[in-house]
């Protein structure tokens, strides 16, 4: 089963940064190309940072204000948060204001592994690397909604012809294939149980999918077989093995 890569929905015109570039050029460029972070590079276009608008912004909440009394900091006393916060509030360049170690991508990861890596970092974009660890791309969280607009008559092709016929060696027509708005329904009968379970698996993990209604039933419930028993075959051996 083909899944979408990053490569195909990333931006390669890639506004960046280097480590030395000053604060305001920073600010400007995010202005300019009405962007809410960047990546900074080193001389090889290694990622070594992003910068985001938080990032400024920290820079512009803990600058010191000149009308306040002054206070004694305490950096050995602060948690590691606190240490950073307070070497942003006096950045002067791209280096010193980047969020480190980065969080990126690789262009031949598909479209789910991206979106995974921005739900767990909480984060809006990713830079997208080459095999050389060079950036090539960036990819935003409305980049990888693209896969949500795939036509349904696309996505059931692949219900029939990757699930159904490749992994299952079932007829075309076996098996009642309908997508409405990503949401597909699965209807008939299908000789085991451990099929069925895999049909509904797979087709979930089709780029475009929203939901999967499961109206399958099956002749043979061989939920109570041992995988070795079943007498699997094809790219249904290793999905079973995950169910």
């Amino acid at each position: 089963m083909k899944h979408n890569k990053v490569g195909s929905v990333m931006t390669t015109e890639v506004v960046r940064a280097t480590y030395g570039t000053p604060f305001k050029e920073v600010a400007r460029l995010l202005d300019q190309h009405r962007i809410s972070g960047l990546p900074v590079v080193d001389d090889d276009d290694k990622v070594i940072g992003v910068i985001s608008e938080t990032d400024l912004m920290v820079r512009q909440a803990e600058a010191p204000d000149p009308f306040a009394p002054k206070k004694h900091a305490r950096l050995a006393g602060m948690t590691r948060a606190g240490r950073t916060r307070a070497a942003k509030a006096g950045a002067r360049t791209a280096g010193q204001l980047m969020s480190e170690p980065p969080v990126t991508v690789q262009a031949a990861d598909t479209i789910v592994e991206a979106a995974r890596a921005m739900a767990r970092n909480h984060i809006e974009r990713l830079p997208v690397l080459d095999e050389e660890q060079r950036l090539v791309g960036i990819v935003t969280r409305r980049d990888l909604l693209q896969v949500f607009l795939r036509p349904d008559t696309e996505i059931r092709k692949e219900v029939v012809d990757e699930v159904l016929v490749r992994a299952l060696w079932l007829p075309p027509r076996g098996i009642d294939v309908s997508v409405t708005e990503g949401v597909v329904t699965l209807s008939g009968q299908m000789e085991r149980k451990s099929e069925t379970e895999i049909a509904v698996s797979m087709t979930r993990q089709i780029d475009g999918v929203v939901a999967v209604v499961d109206k399958l039933t099956h002749r043979l419930d061989d939920a109570h077989l041992r995988p070795q028993e079943q007498a699997l075959h094809g790219v249904a051996d290793d999905w079973l093995r995950r169910l």
